[in-house]
């Protein structure tokens, strides 16, 4: 996995920020313009010629007012588009986009030797290889490409490690193979097969697989005095070394009127999911899964249709947090914070929430106005939430939290399976758990009957939208979640129940 400092993610906060800067002023359209040549200088390219990085800066810009740079008119200036941006009523589809000309046409994985081949005698590369592609000259192996046909024997041989296989990055870590070259090597996305997992933007190391931000469109309501209120996912409070309610602060001093801690959301997502398993069990269903990963939700409508009636029918964390703040205040711009792609891709399909940000953005637009989340001044939120609920955000979160809403006898019935990440593997693992719930295959004795999917291995810490890495995320989550939560009775977490909630259920 990528990691998340480098200086591509470096380059996106900044035009970020700069972005955010401008429009909380008022002069996006006046300022915008001068950015690429800011950022690019005469004389000092930052990777190709300056004037290639200046238009890879535009079509960045592009993508951080919420346009499609596969539509980019050369004839229209940033001025045209910033004032298209702040007159647009809604965002348009879809979520991500593509840069193509900074695409670097990579090519695809195949096995090379390097320079620490010693020509040696022995040559287990040369006599392992099926379809003789290797031959030695100078004393280095080299390999013919047009006979070679990737098996890795001649890596597997080597005792010197020195033949390696590149990698495609967008491509390898793509699970469901929804991007692809077009004619001139470059990578397109196919929306059909897609998941909006985001991972392919997250391991692209040019950066060119960009989301199409609303950060304009929140920053725009909320210069406006509209009422915005920010719900942040559990795994932003996991982003970030602070006390608690000192992100509630930080959002609150950037200008969102109220701030709601999604964990509330979780915890009646697990709730109701606990109910449904029981009442699923009791039918005589052979299994169910979780639903709060939108990624994995498209990924079982689009690629493993099979296990599209297991899924289980409550609604995610994010879903249920936009209702409370609609019943709160019906007049309110909802405003969803994660660290996930495919979350903006499920904000469009629902009425509730009308805008997604991911975290990364998010603390780009604090960055612009000054906002450090580890100084501000705490603001903790107005309802207490589970440490079940805020451990949404890893692997095997939801299923524990469901488990642990069950009565000791329904317990003692469970038997969860957790998929910790979305790959090529895991897919064909589902897809045989789809022949099992249609009955083509029989059930092996160990079958699991409740299966929670994460799309990101590690869970929503390690989504493509994160500012911490997700080892650091993971403890940071614990310190989090264990922050000012409400207690359990009897070992089971107390229910949250909306309209209490809504009439004012305190701390």
């Amino acid at each position: 996995m990528l990691n998340v400092k480098n200086n591509a993610n470096a380059l996106k906060s900044e035009l970020l920020s700069r972005v955010t800067k401008l429009e909380l002023e008022g002069k996006l359209a006046e300022g915008i313009e001068a950015i690429p040549a800011e950022i690019v200088p005469d004389g000092k390219p930052i990777f190709r010629t300056v004037e290639q990085d200046r238009e890879d800066i535009k079509r960045r810009l592009l993508a951080d007012m919420g346009f499609s740079v596969e539509d980019y008119d050369e004839k229209k200036s940033l001025s045209d588009y910033a004032k298209e941006a702040e007159d647009r009523e809604k965002p348009t589809w879809p979520v991500m986009t593509v840069a193509q000309s900074a695409c670097n046409a990579c090519q695809q994985p195949h096995f090379f030797p390097t320079d620490a081949c010693q020509g040696c005698l022995a040559r287990p590369c040369k006599v392992n290889c099926p379809k003789q592609a290797i031959e030695i000259v100078d004393r280095r192996a080299k390999i013919d490409q047009s006979k070679c046909i990737k098996c890795g024997l001649c890596a597997q041989n080597c005792p010197y490690g020195a033949i390696v296989k590149t990698q495609l990055p967008c491509e390898t870590a793509c699970p469901v193979g929804a991007i692809s070259k077009d004619a001139d090597g470059r990578e397109k996305i196919d929306y059909d097969k897609c998941i909006f997992c985001g991972a392919c933007m997250r391991e692209c190391p040019f950066s060119v697989i960009m989301p199409k931000s609303q950060v304009v469109d929140v920053v725009r309501h909320i210069r406006e005095g509209k009422k915005v209120v920010a719900m942040y996912a559990p795994a932003i409070g996991a982003q970030y070394r602070a006390k608690p309610g000192q992100l509630e602060g930080a959002l609150e001093a950037f200008g969102f009127s109220h701030v709601w801690e999604v964990a509330i959301g979780a915890d009646i997502t697990a709730d109701r999911e606990s109910a449904e398993f029981v009442e699923r069990h009791e039918e005589g269903a052979k299994l169910m899964t979780t639903s709060c990963c939108p990624a994995w939700v498209r990924a079982v409508q689009k690629h493993i249709p099979d296990l599209l009636p297991a899924v289980s029918t409550t609604r995610s964390p994010m879903h249920y947090n936009a209702e409370l703040a609609k019943k709160d205040d019906p007049n309110c711009v909802t405003v969803f914070i994660g660290p996930c792609m495919a979350k903006r891709r499920e904000g469009f399909d629902d009425d509730l929430v009308d805008y997604v940000l991911t975290v990364d953005e998010v603390d780009a637009m604090l960055k612009a106005k000054g906002i450090n989340v580890a100084t501000a001044e705490a603001k903790p939120g107005k309802y207490l939430t589970t440490v079940s609920g805020r451990n949404f955000a890893k692997t095997g979160g939801v299923a524990e939290s469901v488990r642990i809403r069950l009565t000791p006898e329904n317990q003692a019935k469970i038997k969860p399976l957790v998929i910790n990440g979305l790959n090529k593997a895991a897919i064909k693992t589902l897809q045989n758990y789809g022949k099992i719930f249609k009955g083509e295959v029989e059930a092996p004795a160990d079958c699991p009957n409740i299966i929670e999917v994460m799309a990101c291995e590690g869970g929503c810490i390690a989504g493509p939208g994160i500012v911490t890495n997700a080892k650091m995320g993971n403890g940071l989550l614990t310190m989090y979640a264990n922050a000012g939560s409400k207690p359990a009775e009897n070992g089971i977490p107390v229910k949250c129940d909306m309209d209490a909630v809504i009439a004012g259920e305190k701390q």
